[in-house]
């Protein structure tokens, strides 16, 4: 079954099961001015959470504060499926998500390791997503491009694009 199919069946799942393949994405908090920043996620799909872990004294914690809204930008490793996520974001200590999510690649950016007293958990609990998947096939890309040119009726079908909502 195609990507465009899956994500029209179950977006959810489609969306998740991508981000399980592709480790990064771009998380920015709305209203802060500051650029998105490269993340490394780990989606908890029953919840429709999708959880970070950062160090207390980044730029990017201090603009959640005691909460904030916020995106999460999303390429698949085919760049066929993009997301933008957004929603409620909370840092908090949680020993058993850590515990959970930690790896030796979280542990290269804490010179104390699990233990380091800068290491914080990041909650994005997700209220909506906007979701794209195109065509895998240059070629159809190519005709359906040739064939809106060719005429004003043809709109190109080379995607689909679908809201998801979450926690609501």
């Amino acid at each position: 079954m195609s990507l465009r199919q899956n994500l029209r069946d179950d977006p959810k799942a489609t969306l998740f099961a991508a981000m399980g393949e592709t480790r990064t994405g771009m998380l920015g908090i709305e209203g802060s001015g500051q650029h998105l920043q490269p993340m490394t996620h780990y989606p908890d799909t029953e919840k429709g959470e999708i959880w970070f872990l950062s160090s207390r004294q980044t730029d990017l914690v201090r603009a959640i504060g005691q909460g904030a809204r916020a995106h999460f930008v999303f390429i698949n490793k085919d760049h066929d499926l993009h997301a933008c996520m957004a929603g409620a974001i909370v840092q908090l200590y949680d020993d058993v998500k850590i515990d959970e999510i930690w790896s030796p690649v979280a542990a290269a950016w804490f010179p104390e390791g699990r233990k380091d007293p800068d290491l914080i958990a990041l909650r994005l609990t997700l209220q909506e997503a906007s979701v794209w998947a195109s065509t895998d096939s240059s070629v159809r890309f190519g005709i359906e491009i040739l064939r809106s040119n060719m005429s004003e009726e043809h709109q190109p079908d080379v995607g689909d694009h679908i809201i998801v909502e979450f926690n609501t």
